[in-house]
């Protein structure tokens, strides 16, 4: 298992060189930490903490000083363990260089909250009719409806009800690799991602072992900005 923390960026598209267009969720993936070690003997498994982003000076506290200074850095903003990972040393720093374009990776991360919802916009339930008495108590528009049963006496638990709608922990699987910058410490990766812009994610390993998929080819324009630059130079 590998794994590396980031940050969303947004969503851009791109296009191979057989003129398909990909859309890609930019991740920038800065160096992360290795602030702790555990291991099968002490821990009862084997992990890897991680840490991203340094925390201002003012939100700091001593035991946080002392955690992280056995790393040799300083405490961060995003902290999150990684199981199963190894290989690496304590203060070590992780790069995106792990992960290549074709690789299947997991990424997780904290979905758009939404506030209080209906049904509805919720649980994705069909509105009601809008015309021929549609509306009243009979024939509710955007009411949540029938609870259950006449007999029983109460609400049987799970029913699609309004209420808190979004901001919980979400995992896309299997997205595709498109594109590994090391120089920008970004991450490309084919489809979206849970979670709003700026908001911390974590890129890890495909649980499910699928077959990694072929590298896509990406239209390079940087070239033919080049040529031209030449070719007015010449002229």
């Amino acid at each position: 298992m590998k794994g590396i923390l980031g940050r969303k960026v947004g969503m851009t598209q791109l296009y191979s060189d057989h003129g398909k267009l990909i859309p890609v969720t930019v991740i920038e993936v800065k160096p992360n930490v290795v602030s702790k070690v555990l291991t099968e003997e002490q821990d009862g498994y084997t992990a890897l903490q991680l840490g991203l982003e340094d925390k201002k000076a003012s939100r700091q506290n001593k035991p946080e000083t002392g955690h992280f200074k056995k790393a040799n850095t300083t405490p961060k903003r995003f902290v999150k363990e990684i199981r199963g990972m190894e290989g690496f040393e304590l203060g070590a720093t992780i790069d995106a260089s792990i992960f290549t374009p074709g690789e299947l990776v997991d990424v997780q991360g904290t979905s758009k909250g939404h506030g209080f919802s209906g049904a509805i916009k919720r649980h994705n339930q069909a509105i009601g009719p809008k015309s021929h008495g549609g509306g009243g108590g009979s024939q509710p528009q955007r009411q949540t409806g029938s609870l259950g049963d006449i007999a029983g006496n109460k609400v049987v638990k799970g029913m699609t009800m309004p209420g808190q709608f979004g901001h919980v922990t979400s995992t896309i699987q299997n997205l595709e690799v498109v594109s590994v910058d090391l120089e920008n410490n970004v991450l490309l990766v084919k489809g979206s991602i849970p979670g709003p812009k700026k908001s911390f994610v974590i890129v890890k390993q495909a649980v499910k072992q699928l077959p990694n998929r072929e590298a896509i080819n990406l239209v390079n324009l940087a070239p033919a900005k080049e040529e031209t630059k030449e070719v007015k130079g010449d002229a």
